[in-house]
């Protein structure tokens, strides 16, 4: 390249192309400032760009030297009125329109902030009055929670208010006073049975703790002491003060560990079954029990140290907080009634059936209520009875004794053995001794159609259930090895897979054993101190099994809901506890009860049959202060649960699974603010 000169540099085009910049930029300035400086002509000046950077032509605005009424046009402007339109729809010209009326002038405006219509500070502003129950009603009732979509719209929810403090331990499908009062009978536990609100009266607030609630005392040391301040009600305490069942001790509930008919203590109330009975080698053939009428249920918190998990049920009666306590103790427990209905377990549930002075009539109706207990008991399993007529010489109860025996006999139970105040029978293995009674010995056998696993909402019946001529649910293995064996009944479930069933299950096991494994690594689930569990969609049991493989010391309650597969037999089979349920409905636990609820898929099926924020709220309710919600689900449920979970006030994170962020599951975990 030549070097130009000092004379050519004022001949060269790089010179010239900055010399018309220079002068037309001088232009631009001098004609903008014009304008902007006349007040009563309106200019606007546009600028275009030509194929060349440099060049560029200037417009005027055809509105130049015209007379505009601006309050007039902002006027037109906020009332939203639209352009005058002639028929065929084309706008008429203003200039032959008669000129607009002068408008009037705006109100004077009383200004309440801190800055003046020129931009400037003003320190003479109104406050006005302060409502502070105003402030406490938006806060509860008229605040929104919001989340940013996955598809970048907004969700919001009203956030939830609290609910009268009567509520507090309030259980929807128990305490429905008006169903209850308008019933025509209850001479047979119908009180005590579900009544749920009807659509539209469900729970739509947050049931508050007790004043004064604490965290709960952790286990093993809740077995024997509670926090008063927690379950407050002292009436159990007074009426069976006599009976070392519980006691007041300053700011605590404790449990001495006796019953009714076990004064000495559970302990060796267990131990005198034990030897009463060697085969029923607690914690190896027998891992499942079920206690009915279970008072405080020292019978199965005992029962623990033995490696038994049971499920202790009594109903919401006069001693209506029996439940609670059990499960402030840290003891799997429901309120459940013998009534009218099934119980929520499936057939052959149960090793063991306890029953202490349980006053409950089983040979009432043709035994339709020891029918019940004998569907849910398992083949080969144990009846335990203590009660009066066992060992009390009166003529009333000598004629009970009797038409238990007599009932007894007749579903081929075995008297095995009978000492003291404790009698015990063994149901049959088999079909064969039914089919060997006389033609018409009632109760007879339940029609071969009759699904003794269909629970939800089902009347008793008065037939007995018969066994599987395959043996399924009575070959079970003993415990520890019976938790990851895939059950014989596992070819029973309605499943749409036939011949890989067993791989499923183990697939399930490995599945979640790897998650809790991950959870106690990197989430420190131990430091939780979690005791008992929830799993709303529970589906093998494979999440209860985890737990106890990675050694959290908690149990869980695995409901299996009506719309899925009914899986609850092979959990049993395993040796977990399980129950029945839809979550459309109300669960039937009191306030407070989980330190964890865990639900996998539930929500993207259930959003389809009910509310998803009515079963949040049931959540919440059965949730304890500093309680936790794991919830793993497909990405369509994710933003509505999380603008729910804000909404009913807890601290709510999205996670990713192990596959990464293109997965199309999250995980929604949820901490519930302790009060």
């Amino acid at each position: 390249m030549k070097p130009l000169n000092n004379g050519d540099l004022f001949k060269s085009q790089t010179f010239v192309k900055f010399l018309l910049f220079f002068f037309i930029s001088v232009t631009f300035f001098y004609l903008g400032k014009h304008y902007s400086d006349n007040n009563n002509n309106q200019a606007l000046i546009f600028y275009s760009s030509k194929q060349s950077p440099l060049s560029f032509s200037v417009t005027l605005s055809p509105n130049l030297n015209k007379q505009f009424n601006i309050s007039s046009i902002i006027n037109d402007t906020v009332s939203g009125s639209e352009p005058e339109t002639a028929p065929g729809g084309s706008v008429t010209d203003a200039k032959n329109s008669p000129p607009p009326e002068t408008a009037p002038a705006p109100p004077v405006v009383q200004r309440m902030g801190v800055i003046d219509e020129n931009g400037v500070m003003n320190d003479t502003f109104e406050v006005g009055e302060f409502d502070s129950s105003a402030v406490e009603e938006w806060e509860s009732e008229n605040r929104t929670e919001s989340v940013e979509g996955e598809s970048g719209g907004k969700i919001s929810v009203k956030k939830f208010g609290v609910c009268d403090m009567s509520m507090r331990d309030y259980i929807p499908c128990l305490d429905n006073v008006e169903v209850i009062r308008s019933l025509e009978s209850s001479e047979k536990g119908e009180k005590f049975e579900r009544h749920c609100p009807e659509k539209g009266k469900e729970l739509n607030c947050l049931v508050p703790s007790p004043k004064g609630y604490r965290t709960p005392i952790p286990w093993p040391r809740s077995r024997d002491e509670v926090w008063f301040s927690n379950v407050p009600h002292a009436r159990l305490a007074e009426d069976k003060g006599g009976q070392n069942w519980i006691t007041v001790d300053k700011d605590k509930f404790k449990f001495p560990g006796g019953g009714t008919q076990f004064i000495h203590g559970a302990d060796k109330y267990l131990d005198q079954i034990s030897e009463m009975l060697p085969d029923i080698a607690f914690g190896r053939n027998t891992r499942v029990a079920l206690d009915v009428g279970c008072g405080v249920a020292s019978f199965g918190a005992y029962l623990m140290s033995r490696n038994v998990l049971t499920m202790s049920v009594a109903p919401k009666d006069v001693h209506e907080n029996q439940i609670q306590f059990a499960l402030e103790r840290g003891v799997p427990a429901m309120v459940a009634a013998f009534a009218t209905h099934r119980l929520l377990y499936p057939s052959q549930a149960f090793e063991l059936i306890h029953c202490s002075r349980c006053r409950i009539n089983w040979t009432r109706d043709d035994g339709i209520l020891l029918l019940e207990i004998n569907r849910m008991l398992r083949g080969g399993g144990y009846f335990a009875w203590a009660a009066q007529p066992v060992y009390k010489h009166e003529p009333l109860l000598e004629q009970q004794w009797e038409e238990m025996v007599n009932l007894t006999t007749r579903l081929c139970w075995n008297l095995v053995k009978k000492e003291g105040y404790i009698a015990i029978w063994q149901k049959p293995m088999n079909n064969s001794c039914y089919l060997e009674r006389e033609p018409g010995t009632q109760p007879p056998l339940c029609e071969t159609n009759d699904d003794p696993d269909n629970v939800w909402y089902v009347n008793l019946k008065a037939c007995i259930t018969r066994l599987p001529e395959t043996g399924y649910g009575v070959n079970v293995t003993t415990w520890p090895a019976r938790l990851q064996n895939p059950p014989d009944r596992l070819q029973s479930i309605q499943l749409d897979a036939y011949i890989s069933r067993k791989e499923l299950f183990k697939a399930e096991a490995k599945y979640w054993n790897e998650i809790i494994e991950s959870y106690v690594r990197a989430l420190h689930w131990k430091s939780f101190k979690l005791r008992n569990v929830l799993d709303m969609k529970a589906g093998f049991g494979g999440f209860a099994a985890a737990l106890i493989e990675n050694k959290l010391d908690c149990w869980v309650m695995n409901v299996v809901p009506v719309s899925g597969s009914n899986t609850l037999p092979v959990i049993y089979d395993r040796g977990l506890l399980g129950v029945m349920h839809d979550w459309c409905e109300p669960f039937d636990t009191y306030p407070r009860t989980y330190d964890l609820l865990h639900a996998n898929g539930l929500f993207s099926v259930e959003k389809k049959r009910c509310n998803v924020s009515t079963i949040m709220l049931e959540m919440d309710r059965i949730l304890r202060p500093g309680g936790h919600v794991y919830i793993r689900d497909t990405l369509s449920v994710m933003d509505e649960l999380q603008a729910v979970g804000n909404a009913i006030g807890w601290h709510v994170s999205m996670r990713e699974t192990s596959e990464g962020p293109h997965a199309s599951y999250k995980i929604l975990t949820c901490d519930k603010r302790r009060k």
